[in-house]
């Protein structure tokens, strides 16, 4: 093990790992927020309200990550519409793209997480605000969405690190984040094992820290298994 072509190569490696933060933190995010909507719409009795957010949550839940990249990255470039658009100066750029991508993927899985998480919560306590004379739109606003975040946090923490190690597909279109900027090293110094292990060890401190962030969130909003049963 060539212990100082690691410690000469940890700049680059740094630089890679803020750039997987970056898109990491930007599609969990904004995938949250396209999520909210889509697993309320989702958990309704209605088939005709249910029918789009299934639709689309079994198109990203249903093929890989790297296929829907792909076609946000060279596919949207065949039609004329989208690079006479103002959106196309974002649409060519492979970070944008990268987002978007991952953003519309974890959206998926997320509103998943909600749906599954609303219905856990026990009917009296909907019963019960209802009883008060709250309205529908208060009794998912202040009762059922706060409940939800506490059952649905675990699952969505998880999801959190699955993207993380998911973000390594973005060096199939060009970005340099850990892992492109993991091989572009490699391609220099002919020493995978190195350099390779380096940016493993950089992907288990991210996690580690991600874990442990989503622990004492937990533990502040007093999380555990058996809080929607």
């Amino acid at each position: 093990m060539n212990w100082q072509v690691i410690y000469n190569w940890l700049p680059k490696l740094a630089q890679g790992a803020t750039l997987t933060l970056e898109l990491v933190a930007i599609a969990v995010v904004a995938g949250l927020i396209l999520a909210i909507p889509l697993g309320i719409a989702r958990s309704s009795r209605h088939w005709y309200v249910r029918a789009v957010p299934f639709s689309y949550i079994f198109f990203f839940r249903g093929t890989p990550l790297l296929v829907q990249l792909f076609l946000v990255y060279y596919g949207l470039a065949q039609f004329d519409a989208v690079r006479n658009s103002a959106l196309w100066p974002y649409l060519r750029d492979p970070f944008w793209c990268t987002v978007l991508t991952m953003t519309l993927h974890t959206a998926a899985y997320i509103a998943e997480i909600l749906r599954g998480a609303l219905q856990a919560i026990p009917k009296g306590e909907i019963e019960a605000a209802r009883a008060l004379g709250m309205s529908r739109g208060k009794t998912l606003f202040y009762i059922m969405l706060p409940r939800a975040a506490r059952i649905g946090l675990p699952a969505y923490s998880n999801e959190v690190i699955l993207m993380l190690k998911a973000s390594a597909l973005a060096s199939t279109v060009t970005l340099l984040e850990l892992t492109g900027m993991a091989r572009t090293i490699i391609a220099r110094t002919y020493l995978p094992v190195e350099i390779f292990f380096a940016a493993g060890v950089f992907y288990l401190l991210i996690s580690f820290v991600l874990v442990q962030g989503f622990k004492l969130l937990e533990r502040k909003l007093r999380v555990d298994a058996s809080q929607g049963r």
